[in-house]
């Protein structure tokens, strides 16, 4: 009789294992990201020369890095 119940014992927590073990159903991929330019952001001319005036006498540090010889 024991033997019966430990069998069952065993094939029940077997049962319990392997339902747990099963793979969580696949996640959504992200949703697609746009970026909006704001209003009040410089244009790509409008850096080009702040970089130029602003990188004089700094050779090639940080953002100025390029800007420094033109």
């Amino acid at each position: 009789m024991r033997r019966k119940i430990t069998t069952a014992l065993a094939l029940s927590f077997m049962l319990a294992t392997a339902a747990a073990a099963e793979p969580p159903p696949a996640r959504k991929p992200p949703a697609k990201v746009t970026f909006h330019k704001a209003p009040s952001e410089e244009s790509a001319a409008a850096r080009e020369k702040r970089l130029k005036r602003e990188c004089k006498g700094r050779p090639n540090a940080g953002a100025c890095l390029g800007h420094t010889s033109r």
